[in-house]
Parts: C-alpha cells; sequence; structure tokens
C-alpha cells in the first residue's frame, strides 16, 4: 500500500482568510501507513444501480441524463487521503457505472482552494468538486463571487442542521478531535483536560515537554483550538497549566507516532480519524478519549465549483456521498459518517454515537465561518503566550 499522509495536515502560518496552508510533517506517513495494514476485508454494501432515491424529485432524471453525457469523468480537489476515499469511489462507480475515472489528489487543506482560484484567473480549472476541513477558508472561498454553485441536494431533509455547512458546502463528515496517551506510561484513564492538567501540576518533572498540542498558526490547530475555547472559556484554567509544559505539531499522524514512542505522554485536539486505526492497531499501548470538557468535532465540506466540467455527475456526486449507501462508504472508510442509521466498526464512532457516549451537550460542531482577524490576533497571543517555546 502506498504511504498516505494525514487528512488534516496544516503548515505553520497564520490562520487567517485563504493564506491557511497545510504542511505535513515526515512522522506522519509513517503513522498512517501503519494505520493502512491489515483491514479486515467488508462486504460490500449494496447499492441502486443508476437509480436515486424514491424521496428525490421526478425532475433528478435529467441531472443522470446530462451525467451520461459528461464523459464518465470526475475530478476533486481535496486534502483527503485515499484509504478514506476509496470505499466511497468505489460504491459511487457501482452506482453509476458510466462513471469509469474518478480523480480525488490529495492537496493540502487550504491549497485545494489556492489552485482552483489560481486556475480560475488564468482560464478555468478542471477541478468538478472541492473537499477540505479548513473552515476559515471554505468561508472566505464561498463569500467569493463566482467560485462556488449554490446547489443544495436532496439530502439535506435527511441530515442534521449542520448538514448543510454554507450555502452550496454539505459535510461530508465531521470528525471528532480526541486525546491519546501512551498506557505504558500513563497508567490510569484520562477523562479530559482538567485531569490531564492536574497530574501535570502534580508532577511537572513527568509532563514537561512531553504533552503535545495542535500548532495553532495552522489551519486546522486553529479551528479547533478556537472552537474550543470559545464554547467552554472555563477550560482556559486548564490550559494555563498544560501549554507551558506543550509542544505543537503540525499533524496528528506526527503526534501519534510520537505518543507512540513515549515522546509524548499524552497529546490533544488530535484528529480521531486517523488516531482510530493507530490506537487500535497498537496493541492496547494507546488509549483514546473524548474531552469531558467538550468534545470538538470539525466537518470536512464538500461543494461543487462554479466553473465545474462535469456539473451532472458532481452533483450525483455530492448527492450519493451525503445518502444513506455514501455514508455507509464514508464510515467504511475511517471518517466520522453522521447520517442517522448508519453505523460503524473497529472501534470507530458515527457521529450518533460520539452523541451517546459523551452526551449532546458534550459535542461542539465546528461552525464555517471567518474569524475576525482582530479576534484571530487575540486568540493566537493567549494561546502563544502559555505554549512553551
Amino acid at each position: 500500500m502506498p504511504v498516505m499522509t494525514s487528512p488534516d495536515r496544516a503548515r505553520t502560518v497564520r490562520p487567517r482568510r485563504h493564506r491557511i496552508l497545510g504542511l505535513l510533517a515526515a512522522g506522519a506517513a509513517a503513522a498512517l501507513l501503519a494505520a493502512c495494514g491489515g483491514n479486515e476485508t467488508v462486504p460490500l454494501q449494496p447499492v441502486a444501480t443508476g437509480r436515486p432515491p424514491s424521496y428525490y424529485p421526478a425532475e433528478y432524471s435529467s441531472v443522470i441524463e446530462a451525467s451520461k453525457k459528461e464523459g464518465g469523468t470526475l475530478t476533486i480537489y481535496s486534502n483527503t487521503d485515499q484509504e478514506n476515499w476509496t470505499p466511497v469511489l468505489r460504491d459511487f462507480k457501482r452506482k453509476y457505472p458510466w462513471v469509469k475515472k474518478v480523480s480525488a489528489g490529495n492537496l493540502d487543506s487550504d491549497e485545494v482552494f489556492q489552485r482552483v482560484l489560481s486556475e480560475q484567473a488564468t482560464g478555468g480549472s478542471p477541478a468538478d468538486l472541492l473537499v477540505s476541513n479548513a473552515a476559515q477558508a471554505w468561508a472566505d472561498f464561498a463569500g467569493r463571487d463566482g467560485t462556488l454553485l449554490e446547489y443544495e441536494s436532496p439530502e439535506v431533509s435527511k441530515l442534521p442542521e449542520f448538514g448543510r455547512l454554507l450555502p452550496g458546502v454539505h459535510a461530508m463528515s465531521v470528525d471528532p478531535l480526541a486525546i491519546v496517551y501512551n498506557g505504558a506510561l500513563l497508567e490510569e484513564d484520562l477523562t479530559g483536560l482538567g485531569r490531564l492538567a492536574d497530574l501535570a501540576a502534580k508532577d511537572p518533572d513527568k509532563y514537561r515537554d512531553r504533552i503535545t498540542a495542535r500548532d495553532v498558526e495552522g489551519s486546522f490547530g486553529f479551528t479547533v483550538s478556537h472552537a474550543f475555547t470559545e464554547a467552554r472559556p472555563g477550560a482556559w484554567a486548564h490550559l494555563g497549566t498544560l501549554l507551558p509544559m506543550a509542544r505543537p505539531e503540525t499533524s496528528s499522524g506526527t503526534q501519534l507516532e510520537k505518543i507512540t514512542s513515549g515522546e509524548y505522554v499524552a497529546g490533544f485536539f488530535i484528529n480521531a480519524a486517523p488516531a482510530y486505526p493507530v490506537v487500535e492497531r497498537s496493541g492496547g499501548l494507546l488509549k483514546l478519549a473524548f474531552p469531558s470538557e467538550g468534545t470538538v468535532v470539525l466537518p470536512r465540506g464538500i461543494g461543487i465549483a462554479a466553473g465545474a466540467p462535469h456539473k451532472a455527475t458532481a452533483k450525483l456526486f455530492v448527492d450519493f456521498l451525503l445518502s444513506d449507501e455514501g455514508q455507509r462508504a464514508v464510515a467504511e472508510g475511517g471518517l466520522t459518517a453522521y447520517r442517522d442509521g448508519v453505523r460503524a466498526g473497529g472501534g470507530r464512532h458515527t457521529y450518533q454515537e460520539l452523541v451517546g457516549e459523551v452526551g449532546a451537550g458534550n459535542v461542539i460542531v465546528t461552525e464555517y465561518a471567518e474569524v475576525a482577524e482582530g479576534e484571530v490576533d487575540a486568540f493566537l497571543g493567549r494561546w502563544n503566550g502559555l505554549l512553551a517555546r
């Protein structure tokens, strides 16, 4: 299997507007390569070949007929790993067999948008669809004229409210952020940031420089950390203990690798999507917990480019992805499905299963909205003022 990169990678630049770029630290590939190996064979789920669900409007047949005339190809600019895409693309092509070629490149989270903007400025882009979990970059992109097709899927009525993130932007998945720790170095179960802060305060020599936080200078780290502190301002007291002992990392893959090796005892705000398989295959060494103070979930947005060469096929893909069939494939690929009735396995969770575990009041769904520059500066100043350097 080829080496895969972490789907939430982010480069250390200031998280404002569309300048939110991504970078993968070298260790992420090794950790996620280990996560790819040894997957159990999953039986193929049934799909209704060539037919949309019965509740779609009658005129939807025109979308299907238009797709058949588009040449059977689709191009997706995304920051999502091939491992996650494999079952989705497999089942989409089973459902609409005239679509023979779907290209889903793995770009940095903000490069998804930058590449389309650059191509549109020079005469046109081959991108049909954009997929990224860079929330602020999505808000910036969607707010520009002539960049995004304002399409609303017939599936929206079947989804939670956050299934529609922005006009023309739907949620592909909603991945939770977790605490991950090395069970050989920390024998008791962690229940939240408060408990980790208590342990660190009692034994600072053990924890100094051995806690990892996500780098808030990158889009992913800023988005999830800012969302958490906005929803739980009282948690700054715990962060006041943890951040002076913490070191930032730019990807969940790097954090997982270093927790596994024992370089870190624990890390927080780690994307559970890449963490689940690493924890599962660690032989009990790694432990994963959702913070009792509140669990942030970050939607992964998908939208159709305004200049998409294959608009009808792109609509079919969005609608399939949000359907029961598509969300089962999303779960199989290791991302967090959120449609009612879909189940996950291998220690993973769907959104509904996460709510069942932590409680609806403890789930913090990240909004797709730009944060004002002054607020960005204030947050970065406070966070980085506490962080160990």
